[in-house]
């Protein structure tokens, strides 16, 4: 079988990027409708895109996929519950 990553698995770092790009826009266009000032709307839409990349990260980062935790299985009949 391959080992390659499904189109789902693929396709997320885009999904991500895409919708931190979403969020700044949002923020410029309002910082735009409020200031009416172009470049402190461009300025505030990169603060944005780049605050939304880094939280994304580390909300990624905190999260471990199900099959990767050492206790994804509950103990079985063979086996002695761990821990309290």
């Amino acid at each position: 079988m391959s080992d390659k990553p499904k189109m789902r698995a693929r396709l997320r770092p885009v999904e991500l990027v895409g919708a931190a790009a979403i969020l700044a826009i949002f923020v410029g266009a309002v910082v735009l409708l409020g200031t009416r000032e172009i470049i402190v709307a461009l300025e505030w839409t990169g603060v944005a895109f780049v605050v939304a990349l880094v939280v994304t990260a580390m909300l990624l980062l905190a999260v471990t996929p199900k099959d990767e935790r050492p206790d994804a299985d509950p103990p079985g009949d063979d086996e002695e519950p761990r821990g309290h």
